[in-house]
């Protein structure tokens, strides 16, 4: 590809993002289902204008840096204050990791026709909801918490457990590994040796940051971060490949921890950063969707989709909010909002590749119905979670209202009753 052909390549994707982004700020309507049909107008699956596999292995690169950014900022934000929120988010991980994962691939198998094996990585990588389209959704419809914190941390957690599960069972498709002991012990070490690796370079960075003055050095302490963060994901995945999310997410969280960091500064630079990364991920990746790959799935590929969300998810958080102080609103609402995002997008993009070069059948069905996915999720629960959400009373300023009529004692309504009169 040729240098030219690339700079186009880079304008053509990040013009349309902030497009729609502009686009999504005039309209109000949700700007990572416009970000998602902008890259699917300039892709494969419109004018072709990008193609993302023009960039070779430098996609798989760029792709990580920047999502490893993303979940750096989700670290960095990460709130989970009280128990109710603790378990809320702990439960609802284990379960779906369960039940999620079993369904997952059932559906896959039944309904969108893929064979045992490729229908396993699928269910792997559209397990977690994707931290890149719910924290801007959550943000836009500004939920009432604890909705938002539970959300976020869903995400956050499930998203790095699914990448690397879905890249161990693709290495045990392919022959890499061998039995499941094999599996469990790869998962465990990778997502460990990525804590591990996270939590040590969260200490460091932060220990640089407070020993930088606040004020003048904002453009040090950005500097500072990235340098690490990369170099951090470089190692890691070097290491352990797929541990670099996780190690993301927990060098973010312990950066937001530790005292006399300035992470609140430091949150403000970070946040338009990953901003800028989802503004150019999301139409990049949904450029490589073509319909050729999506509509063999035909309506079971559809079905596939619909069941994930409108019985496995709900059932699934049905089960793990079971004696937790939740409303059967909150609970609706919940078992309702889970869209997939761009690791999602990205892992499917690179795993289809690796399965079309070790000659497995079904490559373009798993791509196309992790598309599927990604488009039905973040179109039907993108448009409607604002408008549910408002019906359902969860906004804040819903919440704000309910507490100042709850705090308008008898002895306020009498007087101003009297001074009516």
């Amino acid at each position: 590809m040729t240098p030219e052909r690339l700079g186009l390549l880079w304008g053509i994707t990040v013009f349309v993002g902030a497009g729609a982004r502009l686009l999504a700020a005039l309209t109000g309507l949700p700007g990572v289902v416009l970000l998602l049909l902008s890259g699917l107008l300039i892709g494969r699956s419109g004018l072709g204008l990008v193609e993302p596999l023009d960039l070779g292995q430098g996609l798989e690169t760029v792709v990580g840096l920047l999502v490893s950014l993303v979940l750096f900022d989700g670290g960095l934000n990460l709130r989970l204050p009280g128990d109710t929120i603790k378990a809320t988010v702990l439960r609802i991980s284990l379960i779906r990791l369960v039940v999620s994962l079993a369904a997952g691939l059932l559906a896959a198998h039944w309904l969108a026709g893929l064979g045992w094996s490729v229908a396993s990585v699928y269910s792997a990588i559209v397990l977690a909801t994707g931290p890149t389209v719910v924290t801007p959704l959550v943000q836009q419809i500004r939920l009432a918490p604890p909705l938002g914190d539970v959300l976020e941390a869903e995400g956050l957690v499930l998203e790095p457990v699914g990448a690397v599960l879905a890249l161990l069972l693709l290495e045990l498709l392919v022959g890499d590994l061998h039995g499941w002991r094999e599996l469990a012990f790869g998962l465990l070490a990778r997502l460990g040796g990525g804590v591990i690796m996270g939590l040590g370079a969260g200490w460091i960075l932060s220990e640089g940051l407070k020993r930088v003055k606040p004020d003048p050095s904002v453009g040090l302490r950005l500097q500072m971060t990235l340098g690490v963060l990369f170099l951090l994901y470089g190692v890691s995945e070097w290491l352990l490949p797929e541990s670099g999310l996780p190690a993301s997410v927990a060098a973010g969280f312990v950066v937001g921890r530790r005292p006399a960091t300035e992470a609140n500064q430091l949150d403000q630079l970070i946040r338009e950063l990953a901003q800028l990364a989802i503004t150019m991920l999301f139409p990049l990746l949904a450029a490589d969707v073509s319909w050729g790959e999506l509509s063999p799935l035909g309506w079971g590929g559809i079905t596939c989709v619909l069941v994930l969300m409108l019985v496995v998810r709900p059932v699934a958080v049905s089960l793990a909010t079971i004696g937790l102080p939740l409303d059967i609103r909150q609970r609706m609402f919940l078992g309702w909002l889970a869209p997939r995002g761009i690791v999602t997008a990205a892992v499917a993009s690179l795993f289809s590749i690796r399965l079309e070069q070790a000659g497995v059948l079904g490559a373009g069905r798993l791509q196309g119905l992790v598309f599927l996915t990604i488009l039905m999720t973040v179109g039907l629960q993108g448009l409607t979670a604002q408008p549910l959400a408002k019906i359902l009373g969860l906004l804040a300023t819903d919440q704000v209202q309910k507490n100042i009529q709850s705090e308008t004692s008898p002895q306020a309504e009498s007087v101003l009753s009297d001074a009516s009169q």
